[in-house]
């Protein structure tokens, strides 16, 4: 068992981000039971949760003549433009079904402001707004953290990043990951977490 200082903090593991759903990456399901497993190691798991509300300026439906996965512009700097997902309430927003929920302390909620993105469990897409999540881990005394989900160059590498930033050892769990590679982002993702002193395991 991991000490108390050492929390889980798994990545979005949605029905949305798995093989059927609206934005799935690919085997996105194959690792939930590796994450499971994983669970029983930590005495502290946080889940984080994609929430979008149906008109999120992410999404490329509502830019005309915007394709998926196109790049536009926001105030907070350049944006992929998604395919609607993870939607509050739907379906496609809920845990994968298998995912041992109860074991989570916290599930953070982000990308629910219609108007940013947020791919980090620390901060929205301008680097600025928080979660509140390192304000629970200052409480709990963690300082400590290993990632697993979806997807590694998103917001897995967001979280990673903004983590080690703040001041935490920070661990990938790779093979408890998967990506969405878009022109190489995998790639460029491992390099940003090692240079950010990320430990990358496999």
């Amino acid at each position: 068992m991991q000490p108390a200082t050492h929390a889980l903090l798994v990545i979005d593991m949605q029905n949305d981000f798995c093989p059927g759903g609206a934005l799935a990456v690919q085997e996105g399901d194959a690792i939930v039971p590796g994450v499971n497993a994983l669970m029983q190691d930590f005495t502290t798991v946080i889940l984080t949760q994609d929430w979008h509300p149906e008109d999120h300026s992410s999404f490329a439906s509502r830019h005309k003549d915007a394709e998926p996965f196109s790049l536009t512009e926001m105030p907070y700097g350049p944006q992929v433009l998604w395919p609607d997902h993870c939607v509050q309430g739907s379906k496609g927003a809920a845990f994968h079904k298998d995912l041992e929920t109860d074991r989570a302390h916290l599930v953070i909620r982000k990308g629910f402001r219609p108007q940013i993105d947020s791919y980090s469990a620390f901060f929205e897409n301008d680097h600025e707004t928080p979660t509140g999540l390192h304000g629970y881990c200052q409480e709990r005394g963690i300082d400590r953290l290993t990632l697993v989900g979806l997807a590694t160059d998103f917001c897995v590498q967001y979280s990673a990043l903004d983590a080690a930033r703040l001041g935490y050892a920070v661990t990938v769990q790779q093979d408890l990951c998967r990506a969405i590679d878009l022109d190489g982002s995998l790639e460029d993702a491992r390099a940003a977490m090692l240079s950010a002193n990320v430990v990358l395991e496999n």
